[in-house]
């Protein structure tokens, strides 16, 4: 087996969150509540993930928090675009809610803010991918802006692989990244209805220590690994950790390639 390093790959992180100084460290915390998991960083701030990413050569990172209620949806935005001008490494997500009274205002401000796609967490939010709620997202931003979608909370059933199948079907031109391998334990399930779907791209991110090699193998050859991509889920977890996580697979070379860096580019048109 060929042995590699994270030097030998450009790498682009799709996958991660950063919050204000004031309330990053009461907001980890609560991630790690919520999944009863040790948070591997105890601060996700922008400059702890720009030195975690150091460790692995990432020259470009996806940013982006979770609005919880409507009225943090501005608020969030706002952060994330400053925070993004600050740093030339990120691009970020912008935060929606179902709730939020005039999305489509609010798409095309974060459009004219800079803002790269839109991230939803139907768990921390309570509202079902295939929801009322979800579906005003989906018709603002279908066609103009990817979503990042937090999968398949086997605890709720909010992000279910089923609901989002479901979702693809009406609205075949909205372009998906299904985090988690498309089912945070519900892998056998996302496996089975997600395949297929022109549309969605699955980020590797809190899934492959969740499982064996084998079964990542399998799933990630089962979408394709033109359709995987490298995230890491800071600060959950270590940079450093999910790049040799990965390296466990036993990949090609170029399989690596595309799923640390091409396959991003693709999807984002970077």
């Amino acid at each position: 087996m060929a042995e590699f390093s994270a030097k030998d790959f450009e790498i682009i992180d799709m996958h991660t969150h950063i919050f204000p100084t004031k309330i990053s460290e009461k907001a980890t915390k609560a991630i790690g509540d919520f999944y009863d998991l040790q948070m591997f960083y105890s601060i996700g701030e922008s400059e702890a993930l720009l030195q975690a990413e150091q460790e692995i050569g990432a020259k470009r990172m996806l940013v982006c928090s979770v609005a919880t209620m409507p009225k943090q949806v501005r608020s969030i935005n706002d952060f994330i675009a400053e925070e993004c001008a600050k740093h030339p490494e990120f691009f970020g997500f912008a935060a929606l809610h179902g709730e939020y009274e005039d999305i489509g205002g609010e798409v095309e401000r974060v459009i004219a803010m800079g803002l790269k796609g839109v991230k939803l967490h139907p768990d921390f939010q309570r509202t079902s991918i295939d929801s009322k709620a979800a579906y005003r997202i989906y018709e603002a931003i279908e066609g103009r802006l990817p979503v990042l979608i937090h999968m398949g909370d086997y605890r709720h059933d909010f992000s279910h692989p089923t609901m989002l199948s479901k979702v693809m079907q009406d609205f075949p031109n909205l372009k998906v990244l299904a985090s988690h391998l498309g089912g945070y334990g519900a892998w056998d399930e996302a496996e089975a209805v997600l395949y297929g779907h022109d549309n969605i791209r699955f980020d590797t991110c809190s899934a492959l220590g969740m499982m064996s090699p084998e079964r990542a193998v399998r799933l990630i050859r089962h979408y394709g690994v033109e359709r995987c991509i490298f995230g890491t889920d800071f600060p959950m977890w270590s940079p450093f950790e999910e790049v040799q996580r990965h390296f466990a697979l036993g990949l090609r070379f170029e399989e690596y390639r595309r799923i640390f860096a091409e396959n991003a580019k693709e999807f984002m048109g970077l």
